[in-house]
């Protein structure tokens, strides 16, 4: 599916998961953001790790609830956007944003940090990365394409 932005179904994944989500969506929203460009890795969700309290019984109970109600606000998304039209351009944003990832991974992110820093197989760590990513210096997608709406999804925002 082509990574650009479109309301409804980001406001419909967001809504599905709100009783689950509240309480850790600031951690995702602060965590995935790439201070080098002032822009959100993605339009936001859900991240935590050592989810370990009151018990397990509840940690799982949620874990369940957030697959659940992803799935439930996802799948028809998937369905209804299936034959969306990709081609050359769609693919080329899309290595472009698979860019963003691998700078998000190696600048920011805990687990490739501590990994590389600390002696890890390196080549382990880095197979995490896509294969194929692409650069472009000052990247202006063209104005009013499906591209250009994604940056309205990358600020911080209560889709809630």
């Amino acid at each position: 599916m082509p990574s650009t932005g479109i309301v409804p179904p980001a406001i419909c994944v967001c809504r599905s998961a709100r009783k689950s989500i509240r309480a850790i969506k600031k951690w995702c929203d602060d965590y995935f953001y790439l201070k080098h460009r002032q822009e959100q890795r993605g339009i936001g969700g859900l991240f935590f790790d050592d989810l370990n309290t009151p018990d397990f019984d509840h940690c799982f109970a949620f874990m369940q609830a957030v697959g659940n109600g992803y799935a439930d606000a996802y799948l028809p998304i998937v369905e209804r956007r299936k034959a969306t039209p990709y081609g050359e351009r769609e693919r080329h944003f899309q290595l472009y944003r698979r860019g963003r990832y691998v700078e998000f991974n190696l600048v920011w992110d805990r687990g490739t940090l501590f990994g590389l820093q600390t002696g890890g197989r390196t080549e382990s760590i880095l197979m995490s990365m896509p294969p194929l990513v692409r650069w472009e210096y000052d990247y202006q997608p063209e104005p009013g394409s499906p591209e250009a709406a994604l940056s309205e999804f990358i600020q911080v925002r209560d889709w809630l």
